[in-house]
């Protein structure tokens, strides 16, 4: 099976449960497990209030798209901000690829900013946050390896 949605949100905070919600029911409807769609569901609402939240003042908007391929769902969060300040801007490509996996940095639990990052490496399987190519602002994406609900073979198999 194979599904793709992706929505064009202004950065206000209400645009976050929309997503989220909006993953809930891909999810439920595909057939995923719930504690697989609500580690997704959290994560992704992490990494949109990051969007809403540092996504610049020019922007009034970010990008989120959702894939689910087979047994991997793969959500980008994209925001037109001044992008991550240690991260250099990556060079367009013409041959798409997964680079190594970015190395994780503790964060203090009491520290003010930090957590969404490292709450959605902690829920996922795979993330990559890179500065987008050639312009302005940030990209969060992040992979998980999906489990089905028990009766829910048919829904994978479509």
């Amino acid at each position: 099976m194979s599904i793709w949605w992706s929505l064009h949100l202004r950065r206000e905070a209400a645009s976050v449960p929309l997503a989220r919600r909006l993953l809930i029911g891909t999810m439920e409807t595909a057939g995923v497990d719930p504690e697989i769609s609500y580690d997704l569901s959290v994560a992704l609402s992490e990494a949109c209030a990051n969007a809403v939240e540092h996504g610049g003042d020019a922007s009034t908007d970010y990008r989120v798209t959702a894939f689910i391929d087979g047994d991997t769902c793969r959500i980008e969060v994209t925001d037109s901000g001044p992008g991550f300040a240690d991260r250099p801007r990556e060079p367009r490509r013409t041959k798409r690829h997964l680079p190594p996996p970015q190395t994780k940095t503790p964060v203090s639990a009491h520290e003010e900013h930090g957590r969404g990052l490292f709450l959605i490496e902690s829920l996922t399987d795979h993330v990559r946050v890179r500065n987008r190519s050639g312009r302005q602002g940030a990209v969060v994406s992040f992979d998980k390896i999906l489990k089905w609900r028990e009766g829910a073979a048919l829904l994978q198999a479509s």
